[in-house]
């Protein structure tokens, strides 16, 4: 990998500077793009933003930045955006601040001629960074360290960039993007961060590979067939269950599709279940209700586990003995277990509490 230190100025960071809402961001005399299409808005505060000008106007040092060197020879920047976009948008014009003794706030065209020609001749340090995609990902987490930090997603899109990436960002990633319409009751995070984007990449993944999934869709022109599986996954988990409820956000409904979709099971059976593990004391994972009616393996739910009483009262009862191999055992030698199984009826209170030896009770339950 090949990382190269240089100083630019305000004024080669501003030249051709375009802000464009569908187009993306882009300066550096159209060499860089500072937001690619549908990726993060704007987010600094004006109290943020003013800083930055204030910083430069006195020439004090901003954070480094950090550049992703494109095939074509063009940059994309890595970390240094909301710096970068205050500055261009105030040369530019757009807001004015506070600058120098002055009171009063001032626009970029109001300062004085050495004031203009001091703000733009400021030196910015920034890193280009070149590389094949591997090594520009592990560096850009090391680097990811302060500031606005960006998600994992965000830099796999810096890595990963093209026309793939923008038409992903356009389904997924924009505010009231349409996985977000269809989703939202669905997927935890933030579509604007890229966890909408991150949660479908992974489902419809191979082995949940995000980074193998994108390398290999980079050159690819349209994400059509990424939100085609994302939503008929959410239509799947509608048709489901039909009747929606809050413990249904986060699930993982992906993997659920993967595996048992497309067909659809009986939604009727599907919700008297539904309601009957929604009440039982025993169930603290309620979320884990969805994935428990189709493969049935207790661990989604968190079983209610046996109280310290629960336990010594039945090791007393049993006078240490356990009722499989007939041996007598300390109690930190035993486990508790349900005489009638949980997915029995079986509850988890003392009256169906016993004390196995480790030995028996790990084979019952076929650990």
């Amino acid at each position: 990998m090949k990382i190269i230190l240089k100083e630019i100025t305000v004024r080669e960071l501003s030249g051709s500077y375009t802000d464009n809402t569908e187009g993306g961001v882009t300066g550096y005399g159209g060499k860089l793009d500072i937001r690619p299409p549908f990726q993060r808005e704007f987010v600094y505060k004006d109290a943020q933003r003013d800083a930055v000008i204030d910083t430069a106007s006195k020439g004090f040092p901003l954070n480094v930045m950090y550049w992703s060197v494109r095939e074509n020879g063009e940059f994309e920047i890595i970390d240094g955006q909301q710096r970068t976009i205050s500055l261009c948008q105030y040369v530019q014009g757009d807001f004015s601040v506070q600058f120098g003794t002055i009171k009063e706030k001032r626009a970029f065209h109001n300062l004085q001629d050495d004031e203009q020609e001091k703000l733009l001749d400021y030196p910015l340090t920034v890193y280009q960074c070149s590389g094949t995609d591997t090594e520009k990902l592990e560096w850009f987490k090391t680097i990811n360290i302060a500031g606005e930090q960006l998600t994992n997603q965000e830099l796999r899109n810096a890595v990963y960039h093209g026309e793939w990436v923008t038409d992903a960002k356009k389904w997924f990633s924009r505010p009231n993007c349409p996985a977000q319409a269809i989703g939202s009751n669905y997927l935890t995070g933030s579509a604007i961060r890229q966890d909408y984007l991150e949660t479908a990449i992974m489902w419809h993944a191979p082995g949940g590979d995000i980074e193998q999934y994108m390398s290999d869709h980079q050159k690819q022109q349209s994400a059509k067939e990424l939100w085609d599986y994302f939503q008929a996954v959410i239509e799947w988990a509608q048709a489901c269950f039909p009747k929606y409820r809050k413990q249904m956000k986060g699930v993982p409904w992906g993997p659920l599709y993967n595996e048992y979709g497309p067909a659809v099971i009986d939604a009727a059976k599907a919700e008297d279940e539904v309601k009957r593990l929604l009440i039982d004391d025993d169930v603290s994972a309620k979320s884990g209700i969805y994935s428990y009616i189709f493969d049935g393996k207790e661990r989604h739910l968190s079983i209610r586990k046996f109280t310290e009483k629960d336990r010594t009262e039945a090791f007393e009862r049993q006078n240490g003995e356990c009722p499989v191999c007939k041996q007598t055992f300390p109690i930190e030698g035993m486990e508790a277990d349900h005489i009638d199984p949980w997915h029995a009826g079986g509850k988890t209170n003392a009256a169906n509490c016993q004390m196995l030896c480790k030995e028996d009770n790990r084979r019952k339950s076929g650990v």
